[in-house]
């Protein structure tokens, strides 16, 4: 019951550090996560975790980072405003993806044994509460931005297991050899599958879960990432590079030389930088994606993986306290909200709607103090209210929530 309230709070106006923003890198060898500050590229804490960490998942809800350990068969949760580990859960044997549903109350984890299997974790209580059958040797997740559906590379059956979230039914489809990486387009109508046996980015449209495009990219694609507004695909080729992809024409329109074997791959969430994790380089390459160029490298620990999406985007604010915050007088409502929402904000100020993984869904500058907004197009799921005034900007949460 504590930790339900606790989440319930969390939908009210919290405080930003500057520091929030965070990279959790896993080192496979060394046992344990690097902790980069993405403002200042510093590695500022290193957390001991389980044998073989691999994969990274953040909650979009709560403060808290998943780590798969592939060696001993358990997910490591780290609190992220501590950096501390919260809690040990053992799933199924050799875990290596890990993904957070866009709700924040469930954590699916691919469990690459024979047959396979993904591990689905109730993110309140810790404990898994179910475990579904799916192709073999299972690697990455990713979930459609309404959650309705979860999308599992098998990378020994060639295939993508599709599980309907609500009743744990399963479609297969046939993909290209070995898929390892995933993800979902930000508009929820394409998936994409990194094929590292083919060099090849498989393109999935989700309405009739066929495969619709193939995009040849560089030698051996394994992670994959979106940029924030969904325009451009990251993929880190095992081949030392990361090509970039318009995801509108499905086109390659870059090639970046990074460190060595480029394994997990994430994009901040202003979409300025990408972070590319070089296994054999012991390092993290950033990408200017302006530019397309290195700016930039960090020393972490042995042989690296960061596999998934290690980067926390905390919801937070700054500028101002929360006195401050409360004596400006934001308010948002009803919470959780279905056609219309209601935004309290000064006159003047610049109101940004994102999702929790910051891709903004709509800006307006407030012609009054009270602002009535329509999201009925809004899927299911949690958003922010961001509102820059004179003297700071405020966050409040809001959660829509149709039956």
């Amino acid at each position: 019951m504590r930790r339900l309230l606790l989440l319930i709070a969390m939908l009210a106006t919290t405080c930003l550090s500057t520091n929030a923003q965070t990279a959790y890198i896993t080192n496979y060898t060394g046992n344990n996560v690097s902790v980069i500050d993405v403002a200042t590229h510093a590695v500022v804490d290193t957390i001991i975790v389980g044998s073989g960490p691999y994969g990274v998942g953040v909650s979009p809800f709560a403060n808290y980072v998943y780590v798969t350990n592939y060696n001993d068969g358990t997910v490591s949760v780290i609190n992220a405003s501590t950096d501390t580990i919260s809690a040990t859960i053992h799933v199924g044997n050799y875990p290596i993806g890990v993904c957070v549903t866009p709700d924040g109350h469930q954590v699916y984890v691919a469990n690459s044994d024979y047959p396979g299997s993904v591990s689905i974790i109730n993110a309140l209580s810790n404990t898994v509460t179910a475990t579904v059958p799916v192709g073999i040797y299972p690697y990455d997740v990713c979930f459609t931005p309404n959650g309705n559906f979860a999308y599992v590379t098998s990378s020994d059956g060639n295939s993508v297991s599709v599980i309907n979230t609500t009743t744990h039914a399963v479609t297969t489809i046939p993909v290209g050899k070995s898929p390892y990486g995933i993800v979902a387009g930000t508009n929820g109508s394409k998936v994409y599958v990194a094929n590292d046996g083919a060099n090849n980015v498989m393109v999935i449209n989700t309405s009739t879960n066929t495969i619709t495009d193939t995009i040849h990219v560089g030698i051996q694609p394994y992670g994959i990432t979106i940029s924030p507004d969904g325009s451009k695909l990251y993929v880190a080729n095992t081949g030392n590079s990361v090509y970039v992809i318009n995801t509108v024409s499905d086109i390659v329109t870059d090639s970046i030389r990074v460190g060595l074997l480029p394994a997990g791959i994430s994009v901040s969430p202003d979409g300025s930088k990408v972070y590319v994790v070089n296994r054999s380089g012991n390092n993290v390459s950033i990408i200017n994606t302006a530019t397309n160029t290195v700016t930039d490298s960090i020393t972490v620990g042995t042989f690296p993986e960061g596999f998934g999406n290690f980067i926390s985007t905390y919801p937070v604010i700054t500028g101002l306290s929360q006195a401050s915050i409360d004596h400006a007088g934001i308010e948002v409502y009803p919470n959780p909200a279905n056609n219309k929402l209601t935004i309290e904000a000064p006159q003047t100020s610049i109101i940004n709607i994102t999702n929790l993984r910051g891709q903004l869904i709509k800006t307006l500058t407030a012609k009054s103090d009270t602002t009535s907004l329509d999201v009925s197009t809004f899927p299911n799921g949690v958003y922010l209210v961001k509102v820059k005034m004179e003297n700071g900007i405020a966050v409040k949460k809001f959660v829509i929530n149709r039956k």
